[in-house]
Order: C-alpha cells, then structure tokens, then sequence
C-alpha cells in the first residue's frame, strides 16, 4: 500500500510563472518597494519555480544574458524561452539565426534548466499545409532535444486532427485562455506529449485589438515588437537588456491588451482544465502573460492556491 508521501511524490508536477518578470510596475503590486530590477529575479524564485523569457523574441542575446540570469536561479528553477519574433512572424529559416538562438540558450542547457522554447505564432498565421509544413521545419531547427511548444491566436487550427498531428511532429499544443473575440483561439485545452502548457492572456476585449485595427477592423499584427523607425520597444527587458524605453506611469490611462486582473470564478474555470490535462501529461506549466502592473503575479499566487486547494499541488 502506498503512504501519503508516495502518492504525493506521484503526482504530476503543475509549474506556475509568469511571462517575464522584469517589469517596473511591478514595484509595489509584486516586488517590494524600493526592489531594484538587477534584484527581481532574486526575489521572484522565492515565489514561482518557473518563468518565460520572453526578451528573446524581440532581440537574440549573447550567452552571457542568459547565463547571468542562470546563476541567480536555484538547481530545480526551470526556463522557457520565446522563439525569437523573425522566427514566428517571418518564418526565417535563416542558419545564422538559429544558430544565434542556440547560442544563446547554451549556458540554459547545459545546466539542465531550460525546458522549451515557446513560437507563438500572429493572427495571421492560419492553418495551411504551408504553415503546417514550416511547423515541421522550425521543429527541426530548435537546438537539441529541447521540447518545442506552439502557440495559435487564429482559430482556423481547432480541430479534432490537429493534436493528433502536433503530437506526431513532437510539437506541443500551448492552451489559451484570452478574449472570446471572433477569430480567436477558444479555451481548448489539449496535451499534445508528455507536458501540458498553459497560457492566460486576460480577457481585456476592449484593448486587444490596436485603434487602428478597431476602425479597419482588421487585426493590428504589428502589436507587441518595435515597429521601423520608431523607439518604441518592449519593457520586460530587465536590467540584462538595458537602454529600453520605460512603461508609462502607472496613472496613465492603459491600452495595454494585457490589462486583465483574473477572478477567482475565472481561474476556476481552468482548475478543471488542469485537472484534465494532469491525468496524460507528466508535467504541466501554466504561464500568466496579463503582466500590467503585476496582475500576471496576483494571477499565478491565486491559481496556487486554487490548486492546492483541490490536491493537485
């Protein structure tokens, strides 16, 4: 007969993090005042065991960033990382990319921490067997045996033969959960292999769209990365990637489409889905992306206890 222990030493891990974890605006929401951004990983590995790097979709670092970051994490720290954006949006299979890519991501290797690279694929990404078919290729061009997981924001890939496929090609499926907005990926959550990947974006309708996609009515592909000639650039930068432009104050009116505070009637939602996805996968993540002012921290802290109030951690 099996003690306590060993049926808790059976059970499928559930790893909860954010998408990112350098942000200004989490001062006060998340890290303590004063936190210096060279001292929030310190802080945030005392709470989640796990993060995305999302940096390396808007610039390729050298090894030398991921490593330092590495070295602030503890032995069982885990790390996905983003395909860079030339990857997922221009479908580059340029070698000196991925072989900058795989640069990069070498110190996370060899220390055994790094447990995917995450291609989050645009709107306009829609299933064609040309795409299905760079799905393969991109599968293998990722370094090593690293896991690979996709991520779709067009509901054109929903459908019954699409897992079968992913789990064929050794791709894993990202479940979502954001605005139930036509064209948009409902909340199927499926396990495509050993782990289960989960990503909440919040539910903000209002500002997912662009102003200039809300009066075309066409999606605004160019949200989210710097656009030509501008300064405008991404502020989960962290103190590794210096010289960014800094968030708006926090008074400010945001348009930020991942503006979203979870309720608890919503994370329970995914309780369940997770509870599911355990009986196949070994292990699961679960990323909140909804990073304005904190509220991805608040999420993944309210999801822990939701989930260990029903065992499963």
């Amino acid at each position: 007969m099996n003690t306590a222990g060993e049926k808790d030493r059976a059970k499928p891990p559930i790893l909860i993090g954010t998408s990112g974890y350098s942000f200004p605006d989490w001062v006060g929401p998340f890290y303590p005042p004063g936190t210096d951004r060279a001292r929030m990983l310190d802080f945030y590995v005392k709470e989640f065991p796990v993060v995305e790097v999302n940096a390396t979709y808007y610039r390729i670092p050298p090894p030398s960033t991921l490593h330092a970051m590495e070295r602030k994490t503890p032995p069982e720290f885990e790390f996905v990382v983003k395909a860079h954006h030339d990857m997922t949006h221009e479908r580059s299979v340029d070698p000196d990319l991925y072989r900058a890519f795989a640069r990069a991501l070498e110190p996370l290797r060899m220390e055994g921490k790094l447990h995917g690279v995450l291609a989050q694929f645009p709107y306009a990404f829609r299933r064609t067997q040309e795409n299905q078919a760079f799905l393969v290729e991109l599968r293998s061009r990722i370094p090593g045996d690293t896991p690979l997981f996709v991520e779709f924001r067009h509901k054109s890939w929903i459908a019954d033969d699409l897992f079968p496929w992913l789990e064929s090609e050794g791709l894993g499926y990202v479940s979502v959960d954001e605005p139930d907005l036509p064209g948009l990926v409902p909340p199927v959550a499926r396990v495509t292999g050993e782990v289960g990947y989960v990503r909440l974006h919040g539910r903000n309708k209002e500002n997912w769209w662009g102003p200039e996609s809300r009066a075309s009515g066409r999606p605004d592909e160019s949200r989210g990365r710097k656009r030509p000639g501008t300064t405008e650039a991404p502020t989960d930068l962290g103190p590794l990637f210096a010289g960014e432009t800094p968030p708006a104050p926090a008074t400010a009116k945001s348009t930020d489409r991942y503006d979203y505070l979870y309720s608890e009637s919503e994370l329970r939602e995914w309780v369940e889905k997770i509870r599911d996805m355990t009986v196949k996968a070994k292990k699961t993540f679960v990323f909140f992306n909804n990073c304005h002012v904190g509220q991805a921290a608040s999420g993944a802290k309210l999801m822990r206890r939701l989930l260990e109030g029903e065992g499963l951690l």
